[in-house]
């Protein structure tokens, strides 16, 4: 199946290209290159090949989780810059009314 200059032609006027008359006689060229290309590949018979996601089998690269025991109040609270009440002291943001 090869394009026309009239089909390239309707296709730029529709995605609102202006082309010349050689640009519209270069892209029907390789437009008709890029639809042979397509079409061999939808010759393959692809009736055997599972789908798939990626051509290469991928792995899980993560470590294992391992529990671990969390931070005290004490420890949490050591570096901190201002504690009140065991709890992180910061900046008033909201003026109360």
């Amino acid at each position: 199946m090869s394009l026309a200059r009239a089909e390239v032609a309707h296709l730029a006027r529709l995605s609102r290209l202006a082309l010349g008359e050689e640009e519209l006689d270069h892209f029907a060229s390789q437009l008709d290159q890029i639809i042979s290309a397509v079409a061999r590949v939808q010759e393959v018979a692809a009736d055997q090949i599972p789908p798939m996601t990626h051509a290469v089998p991928v792995t899980n690269v993560f470590r294992e989780d391992v529990e671990l025991p969390c931070l005290g109040p004490g420890q949490a609270l050591s570096q901190a810059p201002a504690v009140e009440q065991q709890r992180f002291r910061v900046p008033r943001i909201l003026a109360e009314d």
